[in-house]
């Protein structure tokens, strides 16, 4: 008895330890996007910070958006039902497994909200996308940060082994962010049939079509077989949206009732008429597809030029080493009008670049050159 209380103490401080450090960390960090924010609304520089689409949104989707404004009165909730109908029959499930959000990360906070907060614990990676994990920490949630394995991916053996009764939910990003690597396609599915037995698993797939393995799988078919699994996706990415907020979750029904009632705001009927086009655009998905690979492999080249290690991505940004603190790296860039990703501790000698028009990638290379110099 005394073992198993003193085990759980320990527990117990772990997680106010470490999410009491990523408060801190958090706090710092954002400082960063505030910075760069700033960064990118003077002047014309090359906006490779945010992992956007710069050819979106498509002329299908901007004059959807103008119809739209002709229903710009009403309430969206009859025109949220038709995108999520639209949505569920592309997913291949019913359309009360959909949860439409505004943009993936309302579904985020709701996640986090809803399964980890009020004393649970979160089980993640770090670094990686931080948006649930800072929800469920304001709302006292414990997070147990575990390091990326050493080609930096999620170390899926280690996040079981710290499932525990507090566990409410474990996050995976995959592809992650920042470092755009891809578990292997049996391991992900695997770990996630296993760990739903113990808890929620949350498997952020907003960078899913950017996957370059053929027929990689989706989550969402552990969603239909009735596991306690919840996937992200987003029109942010692909799709050019990222301004104007829609994403959504797919999870089973009793699930997804739950992370409904626990958004924070919705989408809007502009966003919803953007949504419904963008599922109709093959041809600007595939050109999309297409840019993103002629920028991610300029990238490559030019890592590979100046013996640069870097990781190959599955997203539309490259995470590579440059050998420099990451912070003195980000004014020296805008100094060349150039704004790449923020620091991503502990790997704060890495830099995240997004990929943009080739133009962009252009003056990126040129400057990196200058720098490193």
């Amino acid at each position: 008895m005394k073992t198993q209380m003193d085990r759980r103490n320990m527990l117990k401080w772990t997680g106010i330890l470490s999410g009491a450090t990523l408060l801190q960390s958090w706090k710092y960090l954002d400082t960063w996007d505030r910075k760069i924010d700033d960064m990118a609304m003077n002047g014309s520089p090359a906006r490779l910070c945010y992992n956007e689409n710069p050819f979106g949104p498509s002329k299908a989707m901007r004059e959807a958006m103008i119809k739209g404004f002709d229903e710009g009165y009403i309430y969206p909730f009859q025109r949220i039902s038709e995108l999520q109908a639209m949505i569920a029959e592309k997913e291949g499930v019913s359309a009360d497994h959909i949860v439409v959000t505004a943009g993936s990360r309302e579904g985020l906070n709701a996640a986090g909200l809803t399964y980890a907060s009020n004393g649970k614990e979160v089980i993640a990676c770090a670094p990686t996308y931080k948006s649930l994990l800072t929800y469920a920490a304001k709302f006292g949630g414990y997070i147990n940060s575990v390091p990326l394995d050493e080609n930096l991916t999620y170390d899926l053996t280690e996040i079981e082994k710290r499932i525990s009764s507090h566990t409410g939910l474990v996050f995976v990003c995959n592809p992650n962010n920042p470092t755009g690597t891809l578990l292997p396609a049996d391991d992900m599915k695997s770990f996630c049939r296993e760990a739903s037995k113990r808890t929620i698993v949350f498997a952020d797939e907003v960078y899913h079509n950017y996957i370059d393995e053929a027929n990689y799988p989706s989550m969402v078919s552990l969603v239909k077989e009735g596991r306690n699994v919840i996937v992200a996706r987003t029109f942010s990415k692909i799709y050019g949206l990222a301004g104007i907020r829609v994403g959504y979750l797919i999870a089973r029904p009793e699930i997804a009732g739950r992370l409904r009632n626990n958004l924070q705001a919705g989408t809007n009927i502009l966003a919803v008429y953007a949504a419904k086009e963008a599922l109709k655009e093959e041809a600007f998905l595939k050109m999309s597809l297409e840019k993103n690979a002629e920028a991610r492999n300029f990238v490559y080249k030019m890592c590979d030029e100046m013996g640069l290690e870097y990781k190959k991505s599955h997203t539309n940004f490259v995470f590579f080493r440059t050998g420099k603190n990451i912070e003195k790296l980000i004014p020296q860039m805008r100094e060349h009008n150039v704004l790449i990703g923020r620091p991503f501790p502990p790997l704060t000698d890495w830099c995240r670049i997004s990929t943009g028009k080739m133009e962009d990638m252009y003056r990126f290379g040129e400057a990196m050159k200058k720098v490193m110099a």
